[in-house]
């Protein structure tokens, strides 16, 4: 963990609260950008990212530091929204594993390297219809340019799984990018 922040906590511990401000110029625009991902509303985002700095705040005694603070607290954020979302119970998107084996890793790298306008106005549609852990997963690698280690460690998960999921949502990304048949699975 940062040096930094490691003093950074033991001054709020010490009832140093202000300081904690640093955390939420740190990680806040991170964190709400996850969210919004996740959640795919803007006002609903800026209350639960409100709500994650919260929780960090009040559990700031039980970090151990065993991760960096950034994924202790990127792990509440995820959690955070997923349980905004399992009460909220969404259509979730279900591939026919048929569709999974005809894709080719080529087909995939090419589609989702392509950074023409029509090609990344259906990368930011198909993104809107994965499910919330699949755009959180997305999120992390891409755009906050996590590594897999990080990710399974920030979601509770092995690096395996991350892996094999982070493969089938590229391939899901494409089969969506390029209107393959999909069914829709209440969830």
């Amino acid at each position: 963990m940062n040096t930094n922040e490691s003093h950074i906590i033991a001054q709020v511990l010490a009832g140093k609260t202000e300081a904690f401000a640093y955390f939420l110029d740190t990680y806040g625009q991170q964190i709400f950008t996850l969210i919004v991902r996740m959640v795919s509303s803007p006002e609903d985002a800026e209350e639960l990212t409100q709500d994650t700095f919260m929780k960090a705040f009040r559990h700031l005694g039980s970090f151990t530091g065993g991760s960096s603070f950034s994924t202790w607290i990127y792990r509440i954020a995820y959690n955070t929204a997923l349980s905004a979302l399992r009460k909220r119970r969404e259509e979730v998107l279900a591939i026919d594993d048929k569709q999974w084996e005809r894709v080719s890793e080529t087909e995939v790298d090419e589609a989702l390297d392509d950074d023409s306008e029509d090609r990344v106005a259906r990368l930011q549609e198909a993104l809107q219809q994965l499910a919330p852990e699949e755009r959180a997963i997305i999120t992390f690698f891409y755009e906050e340019e996590k590594n897999i280690d990080e990710i399974a460690h920030i979601l509770n998960q092995s690096v395996s799984n991350i892996k094999v999921k982070l493969h089938r949502i590229r391939k899901k990304l494409y089969l969506l990018m390029n209107k393959g048949e999909i069914s829709y699975d209440n969830r």
